[in-house]
């Protein structure tokens, strides 16, 4: 199993976060994606820009607390853990776990930096999208 862990703190209305990110209707703010499609409350699949779907299944959304799903693709398969924590300071933590399982040995070796990436453009995206508004 590789693991990737990230966290960020971000200074916002924490309902306003919370929505943005769990809202699958609304992913035009995402620069890795080309479309989500959602199956229903708990299944979605998201495409990258060219079209490459990973099929995703919710299995935990505390509000403001925890959102965690299943994910699943043609290269690997394994679980998002999205934590989110109140701060004494005001701010609103964000700790992203991700765990995968990948079908070859040459993704494994990309694999570890690949999540980190996609944790840090997801990131960068969303403070982008706060900023807007």
């Amino acid at each position: 199993m590789i693991r990737s862990n990230i966290k960020k703190q971000f200074s916002c209305d924490k309902n306003k976060l919370w929505n943005l990110m769990t809202d699958n209707t609304k992913y035009a703010w995402r620069s890795d994606l080309s479309k989500i499609v959602v199956v229903d409350k708990n299944h979605f699949i998201e495409y990258t820009k060219h079209n490459f779907p990973t099929y995703f299944t919710i299995t935990s959304k505390e509000k403001l607390k925890k959102y965690t799903f299943d994910l699943e693709n043609n290269n690997l398969k394994g679980k998002w853990i999205g934590i989110f924590k109140e701060l004494p300071n005001g701010n609103i933590e964000l700790d992203f776990t991700e765990e995968i399982e990948v079908n070859n040995f040459i993704m494994k070796l990309l694999a570890k930096s690949y999540l980190k990436s996609q944790q840090k453009r997801y990131l960068r995206d969303l403070e982008k999208e706060l900023k807007k508004s």
